[in-house]
């Protein structure tokens, strides 16, 4: 019996990026523990950094571990990189409404 082999992790349900177990090369399709996805990677992603697995809108939260991580300063398609370039943080209303449940798209 062969091992499957993962290439991404996938580290909550609701999550809208999974994190790459490897460097990764544009056109390469996703293989992701912790859940299922037909995506192909789009840009060259390195060890660690994320991918986008849901299309993520301008101005909609970045889900990791099923938290907020950070708000898309532009869309996101998917199969592309998400990081600081397309990425900012949270300011303290944005960080006040993820604890409190508040809605998580479009903030």
């Amino acid at each position: 019996m062969s091992e499957q082999t993962f290439n991404s992790l996938k580290m909550h349900a609701e999550d809208n990026v999974v994190i790459a177990l490897r460097n990764l090369r544009a056109g390469e399709a996703l293989s992701v523990q912790g859940g299922s996805t037909n995506v192909q990677v789009q840009q060259n992603i390195p060890f660690g950094h994320k991918i986008a697995t849901d299309f993520i809108p301008k101005g909609q939260s970045v889900l990791k571990y099923g938290e907020w991580l950070g708000i898309a300063t532009e869309d996101i398609a998917i199969g592309h990189h998400v990081h600081v370039h397309n990425v900012r943080g949270l300011n303290e209303q944005e960080r006040y409404d993820a604890r409190s449940g508040k809605e998580r798209s479009k903030i």
